[in-house]
C-alpha cells in the first residue's frame, strides 16, 4: 500500500481509532511514518520523563489533543514522597512554543500550579478542554484563569486532586457569554460553591451533559440545577461509588435494582477496623448475581473466600478491570483457611479480556503460575503482602505477553526475578518495587544490562541523599522505580532520587 497517495494513506489512518495501532503504522516504512506523524491529533505520553515534550511535538506538529501521565500509580497510596517530581510546567512551555492549536490536556498524577494554568488558558485561543487527575500544587485562582480566559471551554474535569481554595468565586470567572459547556466536575474541591452563579451557568449551557458536584452544593440548589439542565444524562449513573458502611444489605439492594451497572468502587470507611456494617464477600457475590454487565471493580472489604470469587469469576466473565483489596494483606479464606489462590485463579480463567488487576489477601507463588498461564490480556498488575519465592515474580513476567505496569510492596521478590528477564522491562512501561528483597547491586546490574532504561533508587533515609560510594551493594533498596525512556536520566531528579 506505500504506493497510495499520502491522502488515501492518511484517510485509512483515520480509521485508527487506538494510540497503540497509530505507533504500529508508523514503524512500517518511511513513507508511513511521515503521514503519520502529520496528521496524528491525538497524542498519549505514558510517563512524562520516557521522552522529552519537545521531541513530541516536534513529531506531531499538527496535535490538537495531549495526554500526560507523571507519577507512578502507587503515589495514589502514598508510597511515591510528595516532591519527587512530575511537573506540568515543562510540557505546558513546550506545547505553547511548538504546538499553537492545542486543544485538549489531560493530565494525570502531575504537579500544576497555577501559574501553569494561567500560562495555559493565555496561550491556546481555541482550548477546549481540561482534564486533570490526582494532580497537586494548584488552587482556585489557577481554575480562576481558565474561566476568564478559555471562552470556548467544553469540559472542565477535577478529579481526585488536591485542590488549596481561595475562596467561592472562580466560578463567576466565567464569561457571561460562554455557553459551550459539555462537562463540569468540581467533586474534588472541598470549599463553598455560589448556588445563584452555578445555576446561571448550568442554565446558559443548553449541551451540559454530564455535570458532578461537590458537597457544598445543597439539595436546593441541587433542584433548581437539575431543573435548568433538562438534557443531563451523567449524575452518577452507570457508575456507582460508595463507603463500605453501606454493608452487604446495602450491596444486595443495589444488586436488584441498578441491573445495568458495569461499574462499582467500593472504599472503606475506617482502614484499621472492621466495622459492624462493613462489607464482606456476601455483597460482592450479590452485585455479581444481579449485575451481570459489570466489569469494572475496586473492592475495599475485610475478607473474602475461594467460593465467592469463583461464582463472582462465573457471574461476571466480562471483567476488565478488577482491583480487590483485603485490609489484613495476609488473611487466608476465612471458611478454609487457605490461600486465595484458586479465587483469583478463576478470576484470570473467566475473565478473558482481563487488562487491570489488583489482588491481596493470603496468596502463594500458585495465583502468579495462574496468572502467567491465563492472564493473556493483562496490562497492569498490582501486587501487595503476596508470593513464596522469586519463582511468582518470574511467573509473570514470562507469561503476561500483554504487560505494561507491575507494581509490587512488600513481597519476597529479589535480585534472581529481578534480573530473570531484563530484555521484557523494554517492552513494559514502568517496574515497581518497594519493601522487597532487591539489592542495591541487582539495581546496577540492571542498568549496565539495559541502558535504556532509567533505573531510579528512592531512598528517604536521613542522612543519605546522595548515593555513597562505601553503601554495599547487598544494600536492600527501599523503593525501585524502573522505566524505559529515550531521554535519558531526568534533569529535576531531587537528592533522594538516585539515578543509577
Amino acid at each position: 500500500m506505500t504506493y497510495f497517495p499520502e491522502e488515501v494513506v492518511e484517510h485509512i489512518f483515520d480509521f485508527l481509532g487506538s494510540h497503540r495501532d497509530r505507533n504500529a503504522v508508523s514503524t512500517v516504512c518511511k513513507a508511513w511514518y511521515h503521514v503519520e506523524r502529520l496528521s496524528r491529533l491525538n497524542v498519549f505520553v505514558g510517563n512524562c520523563y520516557a521522552i522529552r515534550p519537545e521531541r513530541v511535538m516536534a513529531r506531531f506538529p499538527g496535535m490538537k489533543s495531549l495526554s500526560v501521565k507523571g507519577k507512578p500509580h502507587f503515589a495514589d497510596y502514598n508510597l511515591v514522597p510528595y516532591d519527587w517530581g512530575g511537573f506540568a510546567l515543562p510540557w505546558i512551555k513546550a506545547a505553547v512554543r511548538r504546538s499553537p492549536g492545542l486543544e485538549d490536556l489531560r493530565l494525570k498524577r502531575m504537579v500544576v500550579t497555577d501559574d501553569d494554568l494561567d500560562l495555559l488558558a493565555r496561550s491556546f485561543p481555541n482550548f477546549r478542554s481540561l482534564v486533570l487527575v490526582s494532580c497537586e500544587g494548584f488552587s482556585t485562582d489557577g481554575l480562576a484563569a481558565i474561566a476568564t480566559y478559555c471562552r470556548g471551554l467544553r469540559e472542565l474535569d477535577l478529579q481526585e486532586n488536591e485542590v488549596e481554595d481561595h475562596g467561592r468565586q472562580w466560578l463567576s470567572c466565567f464569561h457571561e457569554s460562554c455557553t459551550s459547556l459539555v462537562s463540569l466536575n468540581f467533586a474534588c474541591l472541598k470549599g463553598e460553591v455560589n448556588a445563584g452563579v452555578l445555576e446561571r451557568l448550568v442554565a446558559r449551557c443548553p449541551n451540559l451533559r454530564s455535570l458532578k458536584l461537590n458537597r457544598a452544593v445543597s439539595v436546593e440548589s441541587l433542584n433548581e440545577i437539575v431543573a435548568r439542565a433538562p438534557y443531563l444524562v451523567d449524575l452518577g449513573t452507570g457508575s456507582f461509588a460508595v463507603l463500605d458502611c453501606i454493608g452487604d444489605k446495602g450491596l444486595a439492594v443495589v444488586a436488584s435494582t441498578c441491573k445495568e451497572l458495569q461499574e462499582l468502587r467500593v472504599f472503606p470507611s475506617d482502614i484499621y477496623g472492621a466495622g459492624a456494617t462493613s462489607v464482606t464477600e456476601e455483597g460482592l457475590v450479590a452485585i455479581s448475581s444481579g449485575c451481570p454487565k459489570l466489569n469494572s471493580l475496586l473492592y475495599f472489604c475485610y475478607q473474602m473466600t475461594n467460593a465467592a470469587l469463583i461464582t463472582v469469576a462465573k457471574n461476571c466473565p466480562h471483567f476488565t478491570r478488577f482491583r480487590l483489596c483485603i485490609l489484613d494483606p495476609w488473611k487466608p479464606d476465612p471458611v478454609t483457611n487457605q490461600p486465595l489462590d484458586e479465587g483469583f485463579g478463576a478470576i484470570v480463567r473467566s475473565c478473558k479480556n482481563l487488562r487491570r488487576l489488583s489482588l491481596s489477601g493470603l496468596l502463594t507463588d500458585q495465583v502468579f503460575l495462574y496468572i502467567g498461564l491465563y492472564a493473556k490480556c493483562l496490562e497492569m498488575l498490582s501486587i501487595a503482602f503476596a508470593g513464596d519465592s522469586d519463582k511468582g515474580m518470574v511467573y509473570i513476567l514470562k507469561g503476561c505477553k500483554n504487560l505494561r505496569k507491575l507494581e509490587i510492596r512488600d513481597c519476597p521478590f529479589g535480585d534472581i526475578a529481578l534480573l530473570n528477564d531484563v530484555a521484557k522491562y523494554e517492552t513494559m512501561r514502568s517496574l515497581w518495587m518497594s519493601s522487597c528483597d532487591v539489592t542495591l547491586g541487582g539495581c546496577k546490574a540492571l542498568a549496565a544490562k539495559m541502558p535504556r532504561l532509567n533505573v531510579e533508587i528512592i531512598n528517604e533515609s536521613e542522612g543519605t541523599d546522595k548515593l555513597e560510594e562505601n553503601i554495599s551493594d547487598l544494600h536492600k533498596v527501599e523503593k525501585m522505580y524502573v522505566y524505559r525512556t529515550v531521554a535519558g536520566p531526568r534533569n529535576d531528579a531531587p537528592d533522594f532520587v538516585w539515578t543509577l
